[in-house]
């Protein structure tokens, strides 16, 4: 009885755990027509999260970042980088910068999950108090 409430107990706990945890596919929705835009794969790399473009949905307007400088410019936002090296923090994970490929800006960025299928992602300059934040749902 003590082993199976042990394991029921770890189960739990480790579902709780890990759906909290960004890591995994997340879709996007545009801040100005509300559709969805694309598919957020958030990753781990050197203990640090990254997040790539996996697939663009049929509302997507941008294919290409033909705003964006240096080695992105023109790029296919399939495969790219748009989230990299945010750290742990507490319940959230910053530190970090996030890539809006329709101006091609480049903004901090801090992320944090709302319960096991939401993401709240913040883009800022400077403060946090001076930014947008999207939500995004897990894909499942």
């Amino acid at each position: 009885m003590l082993r199976l409430f042990t394991l029921f107990t770890f189960t739990t706990l480790s579902s709780i755990l890990f759906a909290q945890s960004p890591i995994g596919i997340w879709k996007n929705l545009d801040d100005t027509d509300g559709k969805e835009k694309s598919h957020i794969e958030i990753y781990e790399s050197n203990g640090k999260l990254r997040g790539k473009v996996v697939k663009l949905l049929p509302a997507a307007t941008i294919t290409r970042c033909d705003k964006c400088e240096g080695a992105n410019k023109g790029k296919s936002l399939v495969g790219m980088d748009i989230l990299w090296d945010l750290k742990k923090s507490g319940n959230a994970w910053d530190g970090g910068e996030i890539l809006d490929p329709k101006s091609g800006d480049v903004y901090s960025c801090k992320i944090e999950a709302d319960g096991p299928s939401k993401l709240n992602v913040r883009g800022f300059l400077g403060l946090a108090l001076f930014g947008r934040t999207q939500v995004w749902y897990r894909v499942k």
